[in-house]
């Protein structure tokens, strides 16, 4: 199960124009981000998230450390990064917390130079296509080889966009905060490639809603049956 979680504001911005790291949700929306974590195998994010921002992708403390436990999950979830290129900043805050492996997903794109930097700081470096990853066989070895059946993946914008292409997104919690940020170039929940028609668009439906204070808690489902060959 591959589940997206993602905060916005009121006109659909994830950061500002600059990609600042301002935070846009509040402290209920982190607190329901360590919530997901704690049901997750495995966490995953974009290169460019990673740099970003000072993130170590961790349970968040001893409560959520307990939580996993009891689900029977490892005591901290897999932690994956994703980069077509290769281009990932190597002294990234999250290298240098070693409390879980950290799996690099790159294509043949990137340099062995950059294959080469990425070896010494990450667990395992797998090539997962030619010039952008084959989602369907890179979650089969995920299961396989790591035991990740739940995936919850944390953006940005062009990694949740090949998701939703390739269909795979079984869920989104979405939560809309009470800001305007605007601007041409400020990223969106689902940015990347895109799709060319409306008739090939992620139709979803709404499986609950919540609000706490001004921010509304959302939780959407495909309308369609997504395809076995998943995760779970």
């Amino acid at each position: 199960m591959i589940i997206v979680n993602m905060a916005m504001t009121a006109d659909g911005k994830i950061a500002s124009s600059t990609r600042s790291t301002s935070k846009i949700g509040s402290n209920r929306d982190h607190n329901h981000l360590l919530e997901l974590r704690a049901t997750a195998d495995a966490i995953m994010c974009g290169a460019r998230t990673v740099d970003l921002n000072k993130i170590t992708m961790g349970t968040g403390g001893k409560r959520f450390e307990q939580l996993r436990l009891r689900r029977r999950l490892t005591l901290h979830p897999l932690r994956i990064i994703v980069t077509g290129s290769g281009s990932l900043d190597t002294k990234a805050e999250l290298f240098r917390h070693d409390f879980s492996p950290i799996i690099v997903l790159t294509t043949s794109r990137a340099s062995k130079h950059a294959i080469g930097k990425l070896n010494q700081v990450a667990d395992e470096v797998r090539i997962c296509g030619k010039r952008e990853i084959n989602w369907p066989a890179t979650l089969n070895w995920l299961r396989e080889k790591w035991n990740v059946k739940r995936l919850l993946c944390e953006g940005g914008g062009e990694l949740n966009d090949a998701l939703f292409r390739a269909h795979l997104v079984n869920e989104l919690h979405l939560t809309i905060c009470p800001k305007i940020l605007g601007g041409h170039h400020a990223p969106t929940i689902c940015d990347g490639t895109g799709l060319q028609k409306l008739a090939d668009a992620a139709n979803l439906k709404l499986k609950s809603v919540k609000r706490t204070g001004d921010e509304l808690f959302l939780v959407l489902r495909p309308q369609s049956k997504l395809p076995t060959s998943r995760l779970a």
